[in-house]
């Protein structure tokens, strides 16, 4: 606690904040330096109350800003926890590697299969090409912050990439390197239960509730590029999108 007073002078220091503003503030800093630890819970309102020596009330209002703000969730009758939860705009093409970088969380790989061979009959047809054609393909566990967030099997078309090797941590950028990143995309969103196997390289449960994503991306070009099918922690994702009538 003592860090989290620290923070709250450091913010009175910055600019007239009122209190629950300068606590506002301490406590997003806190989350971002891990003080909390991920999904966990934050300390009681009445035991912030009495530490920091500010009232309830003062607490409450920094609080129900960042519920607000999506930072937090509260969860009746168990406390405010730290939300680890990820929206993920469904109308945008982005990558997993750029949506983790533009929420401040570090994404990595745990590379399961990476294979070169020739496009399988399906693959032939969802991507256009011809039986025997070459292709990429990439099997991996997606993590943020070290906590696993979906699996993807990837098959990448072979002129798309100089080699095998050529993905590194973003496929999309590789992509991009050849001038072959996608530019459009169908997508197709379905909800599942979550495998054995799934749910171990997730460290989740069988049973647990998924979402898997299946895309095929086309290049400027018009060519198919990738043809993509990812897992998702239905405890960690939601997928939204802006609507408009017209």
């Amino acid at each position: 606690m003592n860090d989290l007073a620290a923070l709250m002078q450091s913010a009175a220091a910055a600019g007239k904040l009122p209190l629950y503003q300068q606590l506002q503030q301490a406590l997003r800093q806190a989350i971002d330096d891990g003080l909390f630890g991920a999904a966990s819970a934050l300390p009681a309102e009445r035991q912030l109350a009495e530490e920091l020596g500010i009232s309830r009330i003062t607490v409450r209002k920094a609080i129900d800003a960042l519920v607000e703000e999506g930072l937090l969730v509260r969860r009746a009758g168990a406390g405010n926890f730290i939300n680890t939860r990820i929206e993920k705009n469904f109308a945008r093409l982005t990558s997993f590697s750029e949506d983790m970088r533009a929420r401040g969380r570090v994404p990595r790989n745990e590379w399961l299969k990476r294979s070169e061979g020739l496009v399988t009959p399906e693959e032939a047809l969802r991507l256009r090409l011809s039986p025997g054609t070459p292709v990429y393909r990439f099997h991996r566990i997606r993590y943020a912050d070290e906590l696993p967030m979906c699996l993807e099997y990837a098959t990448i078309a072979a002129f798309a990439l100089p080699s095998l090797d050529a993905v590194d941590d973003s496929m999309y950028e590789a992509l991009e390197a050849t001038g072959n990143r996608p530019v459009r995309a169908l997508q197709r969103l379905s909800a599942l239960l979550l495998n054995a196997e799934q749910a171990g390289l997730l460290r989740t449960r069988e049973g647990d509730a998924g979402l898997c994503v299946e895309r095929l991306g086309f290049a400027r070009d018009g060519r198919a590029v990738e043809l993509c099918r990812s897992y998702f922690r239905g405890d960690m994702y939601d997928f939204v999108a802006e609507l408009n009538a017209g």
